[in-house]
């Protein structure tokens, strides 16, 4: 195991949550580098599995410390993945975006299974799949972006249930959705990026409320990428417009922000996505920075 570019930080007088109290990675394709990270996840192994620019995944423990496995998906001439997400049974899914497909893998970076591949906007085809979450009926949630802007619904099998959404402003509509979480409610929260909100749904697609709206003020968001709940039910936004982390309650109450634009640590340079760990603590893919920062809100 291999630990690079680790610095954890312990800083005395700072207000809880101002400085990042670790730091790794850096620019480049030795095992703990990166080349522009854009997706994260940790699984109940609290392994921080992350995807970069160049196709490669590569696991970590919470730390930074490199856990031997790196892997790329078959084929990235098309384009790179854009998401992870787990199955219920805490299996690592790659959303292979330009390929249309989800790409199940288990713990040593093998390939299991592969659900979709048939690219197209009609139901039960898949369009640029930014996203997933698999809930414990078993059913699988896809957010796909571009044409399709809208949420897929599958079995367990990746047999169609149903698809709702689309491209628009109006409530339940998307412009570049980004990513999915299940809140403790039940419900589906989207990140919305281009409408600069965070939509409320229920996991039939019915409409419940949304918040954010595009500003740079505690509430406001813009280019929300990723979302995520910790431990309490507290809900943590990415937005790489504003190049923060936002923290809200799940009704939309603003509880925090933390951020800055820059390279030095506590700032972040169009970050793509966050993980939340089960001490609460927010690993951020500090993405034109290449390198993950951990912070607690």
């Amino acid at each position: 195991m291999k630990r690079l570019a680790l610095i954890t930080l312990c800083l005395v007088g700072c207000a809880r949550g101002d400085r990042p109290d670790a730091v790794w990675g850096a620019r480049g394709v030795l095992d703990g580098q990166f080349v522009r990270p854009r997706a994260a996840v940790i699984d109940r192994h609290d392994r921080l599995w992350v995807v970069d620019f160049t196709a490669r995944v590569q696991a970590f423990d919470l730390d930074g410390t490199h856990l031997g496995v790196t892997f790329r998906t078959p084929d990235f001439r098309n384009g790179r993945p854009s998401g992870l997400g787990l199955t219920r049974d805490g299996e690592l899914i790659v959303c292979d975006s330009h390929y249309h497909c989800l790409r199940v893998y288990g713990d040593d970076g093998t390939e299991r299974r592969v659900i979709g591949g048939a690219a197209g906007s009609a139901p039960g085809q898949l369009g640029y799949v930014s996203d997933v979450v698999q809930d414990a009926d078993g059913f699988f949630y896809l957010s796909e972006f571009g044409e399709n802007d809208r949420i897929t619904k599958l079995d367990a099998d990746g047999n169609l249930v149903a698809v709702f959404g689309g491209a628009g402003t109006g409530p339940g509509q998307f412009q570049r959705l980004r990513a999915l979480a299940l809140g403790p409610d039940g419900n589906l929260y989207c990140a919305d990026a281009c409408n600069h909100r965070v939509q409320v749904l229920t996991r039939t697609g019915e409409f419940v409320r949304e918040f954010g709206g595009e500003g740079t003020e505690p509430g406001r968001l813009r280019y929300p990428y990723d979302l995520g709940f910790g431990p309490g039910g507290e809900l943590y936004v990415v937005e790489y417009g504003n190049q923060r982390v936002q923290k809200f309650t799940a009704n939309g109450e603003s509880r925090g922000v933390w951020g800055a634009p820059g390279g030095r640590p506590g700032q972040l340079n169009s970050p793509w996505a966050l993980a939340v760990d089960r001490k609460g603590r927010v690993h951020v893919i500090d993405t034109e920075n290449h390198r993950v920062q951990r912070v607690r809100l």
